[in-house]
């Protein structure tokens, strides 16, 4: 064991004691996709004691690309049963603890609290603000990471009572104003990169070593390989926090009616509902409630022809993000007819069961 970390233990300025403090580190990663997968390869084979690991997603052909922890006998399987599967593959001595749900306000604080640091691997911001929040509370860092396009951010948030990431992004953006890699795709390679610099920032915070990114952004551009750094200040407010909100969601101004994916299954139970699913073609192969129609987000306002005439109409997705995309979409073309956005998507049906 001792040859194991023995290019880190010589290494001036990190040293056996650095490997000591990382062995009796707790990390948690929120999201076990294409940023968690690297973090999670490089903090367990670099030797962090405990590796707590949280999301409830399942494993697609569609994620092989980016996401390499995974292979294709994976597929349809729990990530995070998978992912702690190949971790303790290469390392042994890993405690790995596994949270197959997803954060919400309900969990946030009783899983966030048992961990020295939180690295954001997920790709949606209600997620973010809901991680800031717990974070803020409870005291603990986060180490937080981005995608869009060929571009990537990386910083450090609530690190010894640094800048938090509502310094940042003080406001919640508007649904219509958030892209997602699933409509505008992702370079494989772009994950391993961003997620490798929050493994990083990890070793960097837990180990006490200089130059966290505490108050800096890090913005990265893969087709110009150039790297630039944007400082952003404290706001001291935004360490004034207490409880969790309710609900974290995305700021709307229209007013939309809503109701829990969970609701769903019993009005399937007992009449017949007319159910839009927004998600790609091949998202609805996957998995999806029999009886819904499935015309994906980016072909909807050339397709409106084909919706039922059934009123209300529900919209699902897998998150509950680009439902609601589409139903400000529909309210604007239909203003006359009812359409209601079934939050928390094809995920929190699955988190429930898995009926369907």
């Amino acid at each position: 064991m001792e040859d194991r970390y023995h290019r880190q233990t010589i290494l001036p300025g990190f040293g056996q004691k650095g490997q000591n403090t990382l062995g009796k580190a707790k990390v948690l990663v929120v999201g076990a996709g294409g940023l968690g997968v690297p973090v999670m390869t490089y903090l367990n084979a670099m030797g962090v004691g405990t590796l707590g690991i949280v999301d409830a997603d399942v494993v697609s052909m569609s994620n092989l690309h980016r996401q390499v922890l995974y292979t294709e006998v994976m597929v349809d399987k729990p990530k995070v049963e998978m992912a702690k599967q190949q971790l303790l593959a290469q390392n042994t001595s890993t405690i790995v603890h596994v949270y197959n749900t997803y954060l919400n306000p309900g969990n946030a604080l009783g899983i966030i609290q048992n961990y020295d640091v939180v690295v954001d691997a997920t790709d949606n911001f209600p997620t973010r603000y809901l991680i800031n929040d717990a974070c803020v509370i409870l005291k603990k860092p986060f180490v937080y990471g981005a995608l869009h396009g060929f571009e990537g951010q990386v910083s450090v948030f609530n690190y010894k009572n640094g800048p938090t990431y509502r310094c940042l992004f003080p406001k919640m953006p508007k649904a219509d104003e958030v892209p997602n890699c699933i409509e505008h795709g992702v370079l494989g390679i772009l994950p391993g990169i961003i997620g490798n610099l929050q493994a990083l920032e990890v070793i960097k915070v837990v180990c006490g070593l200089d130059g966290v990114l505490s108050g800096t952004l890090l913005l990265y551009d893969t087709l110009s390989q150039r790297m630039e750094r944007m400082k952003f200040r404290l706001n001291s407010e935004n360490l004034i926090l207490r409880e969790l909100q309710d609900s974290y969601d995305f700021d709307c101004e229209v007013v939309m009616e809503s109701m829990e994916a969970i609701g769903i299954q019993n009005l399937l139970r007992d009449k017949k509902v007319s159910l839009l699913d927004v998600r790609t073609e091949q998202e609805f192969q996957r998995n999806h409630i029999k009886g819904a129609k499935n015309i994906p987000l980016d072909t909807l306002e050339n397709r409106v022809g084909e919706l039922a005439r059934e009123n209300p109409i529900y919209v699902i997705c897998q998150s509950g993000i680009r439902s609601k995309r589409a139903v400000l979409m529909l309210q604007e073309l239909f203003p006359d007819r009812k359409f209601i956005n079934v939050a928390g998507g094809m995920n929190q049906l699955n988190t429930y069961a898995n009926t369907y």
